[in-house]
């Protein structure tokens, strides 16, 4: 198949971008694995990074700013710029991830987190891109969750309740895997909504956005199962 073909052809050009994004996605997680275990191998960084608040905080307000202004102009970035902001989050993510090799070295809570977000996330991306039912709207009820979400957790940091912070890991657990077969559907979509032509450049944005939004997924996935899976192992 030419690139011709495969830019008119919607259900055509879904298979291409569609590997785009699990490929693109998989990279992203690869450079934070990597950036993780290199930051953590290296105590004059570690001591660098967390004796100085300021760098936390620096980091923080990167990854909002990335995922802000790749998912808010994306059609006036570059392919190039769009490329750098998503594997910029992914090292700076990587960069605070180093913690919990830190945290959980000598533990399988890391590798058992990872197995199971591995086969939740699996099976999640399956049903959203196969099913034939229209999980739209399913949307509205997801944010709300989410905020929700955020607010109690808001809340346990003052609280400080380690029952309460299992179940809201539990709950982030199941939150992200909707998140994950929504998003999932929601990604074939804009191919669709696309129209029968699409140049190269918009393909590879779309790419890109579509690989965030699963990245994302997957890392608060594994994310809520580490604490979930860490608090179990303290108590």
């Amino acid at each position: 198949m030419n690139d011709e073909t495969m830019l008119t052809n919607v259900e055509a050009r879904q298979n291409v971008y569609l590997k785009k994004v699990y490929l693109w996605m998989a990279l992203g997680l690869g450079v934070t694995a990597l950036t993780a275990f290199l930051t953590a191998s290296s105590p004059s960084i570690i001591r660098f990074i967390y004796s100085n608040p300021f760098v936390t905080i620096v980091c923080c307000v990167l990854e909002i700013a990335f995922v802000f202004i790749l998912s808010g102009r994306l059609e006036r970035l570059s392919v190039g710029a769009c490329y750098g902001l998503f594997f910029g989050y992914s090292f700076i993510t990587g960069v605070t991830f180093s913690s919990l090799l830190l945290v959980y070295a000598g533990t399988n809570v890391l590798a058992l987190s990872f197995i199971t977000a591995s086969a939740i996330f699996g099976v999640a991306a399956v049903y959203g891109s196969v099913t034939k039912k229209s999980i739209k709207g399913w949307g509205g009820w997801l944010m709300m969750g989410l905020i929700s979400l955020i607010v109690v957790s808001l809340i346990n940091i003052f609280i400080g309740s380690t029952m309460l912070e299992m179940l809201i890991s539990g709950v982030g657990v199941i939150l992200f895997a909707f998140l994950t077969a929504w998003d999932s559907q929601k990604l074939m979509d804009m191919n669709r909504n696309c129209g029968p032509y699409m140049t190269q450049e918009e393909l590879s944005k779309l790419s890109i956005m579509g690989a965030l939004e699963l990245y994302l997924d997957f890392i608060n996935i594994f994310l809520y199962l580490v604490r979930l899976f860490g608090s179990a192992r303290d108590n």
